[in-house]
Protein backbone atom coordinates (compact mmCIF):
# COMPACT_ATOMS: atom_id res chain seq x y z
CA UNK A 1 0.00 0.00 0.00
CA UNK A 2 1.50 3.32 -1.11
CA UNK A 3 0.45 6.27 1.06
CA UNK A 4 1.52 9.90 1.17
CA UNK A 5 1.43 12.29 4.11
CA UNK A 6 1.72 16.01 3.52
CA UNK A 7 1.96 18.72 6.18
CA UNK A 8 3.49 22.18 6.15
CA UNK A 9 6.00 22.42 8.97
CA UNK A 10 7.56 25.73 9.94
CA UNK A 11 11.12 25.70 11.23
CA UNK A 12 12.47 28.27 13.67
CA UNK A 13 16.15 29.02 13.17
CA UNK A 14 18.16 31.29 15.46
CA UNK A 15 21.28 32.83 13.98
CA UNK A 16 23.77 34.66 16.15
CA UNK A 17 26.12 36.87 14.18
CA UNK A 18 29.03 39.26 14.39
CA UNK A 19 28.46 42.71 12.94
CA UNK A 20 31.22 45.06 11.82
CA UNK A 21 30.39 48.66 10.97
CA UNK A 22 32.90 50.97 9.23
CA UNK A 23 34.04 54.12 10.98
CA UNK A 24 31.24 56.56 10.22
CA UNK A 25 32.74 59.61 8.55
CA UNK A 26 29.44 60.39 6.80
CA UNK A 27 26.18 59.63 8.57
CA UNK A 28 24.28 59.79 5.26
CA UNK A 29 26.53 57.34 3.43
CA UNK A 30 25.33 53.91 2.41
CA UNK A 31 27.95 51.19 2.75
CA UNK A 32 28.64 48.04 0.73
CA UNK A 33 28.09 44.83 2.68
CA UNK A 34 29.90 41.48 2.83
CA UNK A 35 28.09 38.40 4.14
CA UNK A 36 30.77 35.97 5.39
CA UNK A 37 30.07 32.26 5.95
CA UNK A 38 32.47 30.32 8.18
CA UNK A 39 33.59 26.68 7.94
CA UNK A 40 32.27 23.53 9.61
CA UNK A 41 34.48 23.77 12.70
CA UNK A 42 32.97 27.07 13.78
CA UNK A 43 29.37 25.85 14.07
CA UNK A 44 27.69 25.97 17.46
CA UNK A 45 26.59 28.55 20.00
CA UNK A 46 29.90 30.19 20.93
CA UNK A 47 29.98 33.27 18.71
CA UNK A 48 33.68 33.85 19.46
CA UNK A 49 34.45 30.72 17.40
CA UNK A 50 33.50 32.64 14.25
CA UNK A 51 36.62 34.78 14.74
CA UNK A 52 38.97 31.85 14.17
CA UNK A 53 39.41 32.28 10.40
CA UNK A 54 38.79 34.63 7.54
CA UNK A 55 37.41 38.15 7.66
CA UNK A 56 36.25 37.99 11.33
CA UNK A 57 39.81 36.99 12.30
CA UNK A 58 41.16 39.99 10.41
CA UNK A 59 38.69 42.27 12.17
CA UNK A 60 39.77 40.79 15.51
CA UNK A 61 43.32 41.73 14.52
CA UNK A 62 42.18 45.34 14.03
CA UNK A 63 42.12 45.43 10.24
CA UNK A 64 39.77 48.08 8.91
CA UNK A 65 37.21 47.52 6.16
CA UNK A 66 35.10 49.92 4.12
CA UNK A 67 32.22 47.46 4.29
CA UNK A 68 29.50 46.48 6.70
CA UNK A 69 30.42 42.86 7.46
CA UNK A 70 27.92 40.30 8.71
CA UNK A 71 29.33 36.99 9.98
CA UNK A 72 26.57 34.62 11.18
CA UNK A 73 27.17 31.40 13.10
CA UNK A 74 25.65 28.23 11.72
CA UNK A 75 23.88 26.22 14.45
CA UNK A 76 25.36 22.84 15.35
CA UNK A 77 23.89 20.02 13.29
CA UNK A 78 23.00 22.36 10.41
CA UNK A 79 24.70 23.22 7.15
CA UNK A 80 24.50 26.60 5.44
CA UNK A 81 22.28 25.02 2.81
CA UNK A 82 19.72 24.04 5.47
CA UNK A 83 19.48 27.59 6.82
CA UNK A 84 19.59 29.49 3.52
CA UNK A 85 16.16 31.06 4.10
CA UNK A 86 17.27 32.24 7.54
CA UNK A 87 20.35 33.85 5.97
CA UNK A 88 18.13 35.63 3.47
CA UNK A 89 15.90 37.05 6.22
CA UNK A 90 18.93 38.00 8.31
CA UNK A 91 20.21 39.98 5.33
CA UNK A 92 16.86 41.75 4.97
CA UNK A 93 16.89 42.62 8.66
CA UNK A 94 20.38 44.13 8.38
CA UNK A 95 19.25 46.19 5.39
CA UNK A 96 16.28 47.45 7.40
CA UNK A 97 18.40 48.63 10.32
CA UNK A 98 21.73 49.75 8.85
CA UNK A 99 22.79 52.02 5.94
CA UNK A 100 23.43 49.28 3.35
CA UNK A 101 23.99 50.01 -0.34
CA UNK A 102 21.66 47.27 -1.60
CA UNK A 103 23.31 47.22 -5.02
CA UNK A 104 26.69 46.37 -3.47
CA UNK A 105 26.01 43.29 -1.34
CA UNK A 106 28.68 40.58 -1.64
CA UNK A 107 28.86 36.97 -0.48
CA UNK A 108 31.88 34.89 0.48
CA UNK A 109 32.74 31.92 2.68
CA UNK A 110 35.35 29.24 3.27
CA UNK A 111 35.15 25.43 3.19
CA UNK A 112 31.59 24.64 4.37
CA UNK A 113 31.04 28.36 3.90
CA UNK A 114 32.38 28.03 0.36
CA UNK A 115 29.69 25.45 -0.32
CA UNK A 116 27.23 27.76 1.38
CA UNK A 117 28.30 30.64 -0.87
CA UNK A 118 27.52 28.69 -4.04
CA UNK A 119 24.26 27.43 -2.52
CA UNK A 120 22.95 30.76 -1.23
CA UNK A 121 23.78 32.49 -4.51
CA UNK A 122 21.83 29.77 -6.34
CA UNK A 123 18.78 30.32 -4.12
CA UNK A 124 18.93 34.13 -4.07
CA UNK A 125 20.92 35.26 -7.13
CA UNK A 126 19.25 38.68 -7.20
CA UNK A 127 20.55 39.56 -3.73
CA UNK A 128 24.25 39.69 -4.56
CA UNK A 129 26.43 41.83 -6.81
CA UNK A 130 29.30 39.29 -6.75
CA UNK A 131 30.42 36.19 -4.84
CA UNK A 132 33.77 34.71 -3.79
CA UNK A 133 33.61 31.03 -2.75
CA UNK A 134 36.80 29.78 -1.08
CA UNK A 135 37.69 26.05 -1.13
CA UNK A 136 34.05 25.07 -1.57
CA UNK A 137 31.93 23.28 -4.15
CA UNK A 138 28.41 22.20 -5.05
CA UNK A 139 26.73 18.83 -4.77
CA UNK A 140 24.69 19.34 -7.94
CA UNK A 141 27.32 20.89 -10.18
CA UNK A 142 25.32 21.03 -13.41
CA UNK A 143 22.85 23.51 -11.93
CA UNK A 144 25.62 26.11 -11.58
CA UNK A 145 24.76 27.35 -15.08
CA UNK A 146 22.07 29.39 -13.32
CA UNK A 147 24.90 31.62 -12.09
CA UNK A 148 26.39 32.33 -15.52
CA UNK A 149 25.62 36.06 -15.16
CA UNK A 150 26.91 36.33 -11.58
CA UNK A 151 30.45 37.76 -11.20
CA UNK A 152 32.34 35.00 -9.38
CA UNK A 153 35.92 34.80 -8.15
CA UNK A 154 36.63 31.30 -6.82
CA UNK A 155 39.70 30.22 -4.83
CA UNK A 156 41.16 26.81 -4.01
CA UNK A 157 44.43 25.19 -2.93
CA UNK A 158 45.77 22.66 -5.43
CA UNK A 159 46.96 20.37 -2.59
CA UNK A 160 43.70 20.52 -0.61
CA UNK A 161 43.04 17.11 0.96
CA UNK A 162 39.84 18.12 2.76
CA UNK A 163 37.88 19.51 -0.20
CA UNK A 164 39.64 18.47 -3.43
CA UNK A 165 40.26 21.25 -5.93
CA UNK A 166 38.17 19.25 -8.41
CA UNK A 167 35.10 20.44 -6.46
CA UNK A 168 35.76 23.98 -7.64
CA UNK A 169 37.37 23.12 -10.96
CA UNK A 170 34.28 21.35 -12.28
CA UNK A 171 32.13 24.39 -11.51
CA UNK A 172 34.63 26.68 -13.19
CA UNK A 173 34.68 24.42 -16.26
CA UNK A 174 30.87 24.44 -16.52
CA UNK A 175 30.68 28.22 -16.13
CA UNK A 176 33.45 28.83 -18.65
CA UNK A 177 31.72 26.55 -21.13
CA UNK A 178 28.47 28.52 -20.88
CA UNK A 179 30.13 31.93 -21.02
CA UNK A 180 29.92 32.67 -17.30
CA UNK A 181 31.59 35.58 -15.55
CA UNK A 182 34.06 33.38 -13.67
CA UNK A 183 37.57 34.02 -12.36
CA UNK A 184 39.58 31.27 -10.66
CA UNK A 185 42.67 31.44 -8.47
CA UNK A 186 44.31 28.05 -7.80
CA UNK A 187 47.15 28.24 -5.26
CA UNK A 188 49.72 25.64 -6.41
CA UNK A 189 51.41 25.15 -3.02
CA UNK A 190 48.46 25.45 -0.63
CA UNK A 191 46.30 22.81 1.02
CA UNK A 192 42.91 23.52 2.64
CA UNK A 193 43.84 26.86 4.16
CA UNK A 194 43.83 29.02 1.10
CA UNK A 195 41.56 31.49 2.89
CA UNK A 196 44.36 33.29 4.74
CA UNK A 197 46.03 34.72 1.61
CA UNK A 198 42.62 35.20 -0.02
CA UNK A 199 41.15 37.35 2.72
CA UNK A 200 44.46 39.17 3.27
CA UNK A 201 44.54 40.22 -0.39
CA UNK A 202 43.26 43.78 -0.96
CA UNK A 203 42.56 42.84 -4.59
CA UNK A 204 39.54 40.77 -3.48
CA UNK A 205 37.84 43.76 -1.88
CA UNK A 206 38.74 46.01 -4.80
CA UNK A 207 37.20 43.41 -7.14
CA UNK A 208 34.02 43.29 -5.07
CA UNK A 209 33.61 47.05 -5.36
CA UNK A 210 33.87 46.93 -9.14
CA UNK A 211 30.53 45.11 -9.23
CA UNK A 212 27.02 46.38 -8.65
CA UNK A 213 23.83 44.38 -8.72
CA UNK A 214 21.99 44.42 -12.03
CA UNK A 215 18.26 45.06 -11.82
Amino acid sequence: MHCTFERKIEKVVQLDYLLYLPQKDDVHKKWPLILFLHGMGERGNQIEDVKVHGIPKNIQEKKDYSFIIVSPQCPIGEMWSTVSDALYYLLQDIKDHYPVDEDRVYLTGLSMGGYGTWDLAMHYPNEFAAIAPVCGGMFDAETVVKLKHMPIWAFHGVKDKVVPISETQRLVDILEACGGNIRFTAYPDLEHDCWTPTYNNPALYEWFLKHKRHH
